[in-house]
C-alpha cells in the first residue's frame, strides 16, 4: 500500500512539475523609432492557455500601475482575470484613470496626489487605459484567462515554466491588428523535456493610431496648465 501511494505521488509530482517553453518574437513593418532604430522588441505578451494540461494552483494578483511624470507604468500590464490593479498617483497633480473601451469600462474619478484607486478586472480582454485630464497618458491592462504569461525582453526572447501538456499560445502587441494576432494563435504540446518554438513574427502593418476621446466621448480641449486648474499644485 505504501509503495502504491509513493508511486502515485511520484507520478503526480512529475505531471505537475514545470517544463520550459521558450521562443523569440520579432516585430515587422513597424514605424516606431524604438523598433526601427534600436531593434527593441520588448513589451509583447505571450500567454499559454491550458487545453488538456493540469493547472497549478494560482490566485488572482493584486498589482500596481503607477502614475508618475504623467506616465502610466508599466505601459503594458498583464494580469489573470479576477486580479485587482491599484492606480496610485505619485504626481503632484490630479489624475483620473478610466477606460471606455469594451475590455472593461471603468472610471475611478478625479483623485489628488498621494492617493490611489483600485479596479478589479473580472473578465478576459484588452483594457485600454487613459487619463481624463492628460490626453498623452495611455496604457494597456491585458486580462487573461490563464496564469501562464510573460512579456518579451528587448531582443524579443521569452520563456515560461508550465506543466507538460497541450496549450493554446496567444500573442498580444498593442500595435498589431486583431486579425494579425489571431493568425498567430497556435497549439503547443509541452513535454517534460521542454519545448523551444520557432521565431514568431508580428506585423504592425494595418495598425492605425487614432486620437482617443475623453471619458465623456468628447475631444480633449487644449493642453491644460495643471497649476491653473489646481491652485497650489506644482508640475
Amino acid at each position: 500500500m505504501t509503495w502504491r501511494l509513493l508511486t502515485c505521488f511520484s507520478l503526480m509530482a512529475a505531471t505537475l512539475s514545470g517544463a520550459s517553453v521558450s521562443g523569440l518574437v520579432q516585430l515587422r513593418d513597424s514605424r516606431a523609432a524604438a523598433v526601427v532604430k534600436r531593434r527593441d522588441f520588448s513589451g509583447i505578451v505571450v500567454s499559454l492557455r491550458p487545453l488538456n494540461a493540469p493547472a497549478m494552483a494560482a490566485s488572482p494578483a493584486h498589482v500596481q500601475m503607477t502614475q508618475r511624470n504623467k506616465t502610466f507604468s508599466p505601459h503594458i500590464l498583464s494580469v489573470m482575470a479576477g486580479s485587482v490593479v491599484d492606480f496610485p498617483n505619485f504626481d503632484p497633480i490630479f489624475h483620473n484613470a478610466f477606460s471606455s473601451y469594451n475590455g472593461q469600462i471603468f472610471d475611478v474619478g478625479l483623485y489628488p496626489p498621494g492617493t490611489s484607486r483600485s479596479v478589479k478586472f473580472s473578465k478576459p480582454g484588452v483594457v485600454r487605459v487613459f487619463c481624463n485630464i492628460h490626453p498623452t497618458m495611455s496604457a494597456v491592462v491585458l486580462v487573461l484567462n490563464t496564469q501562464y504569461f510573460t512579456t518579451t525582453l528587448k531582443d524579443g526572447s521569452w520563456a515560461l515554466e508550465v506543466p507538460p501538456g497541450t496549450y493554446e499560445l496567444n500573442v498580444f502587441h498593442e500595435r498589431a491588428t486583431d486579425q494579425a494576432l489571431q493568425a498567430l494563435t497556435q497549439k503547443v504540446t509541452v513535454t517534460g523535456e521542454g519545448h523551444k518554438l520557432p521565431p514568431i513574427g508580428v506585423s504592425e502593418a494595418g495598425y492605425l493610431s487614432t486620437p482617443h476621446k475623453d471619458k465623456y466621448g468628447k475631444d480633449y480641449g487644449p493642453p491644460s496648465d495643471d497649476k491653473i486648474i489646481y491652485p497650489g499644485v506644482r508640475n
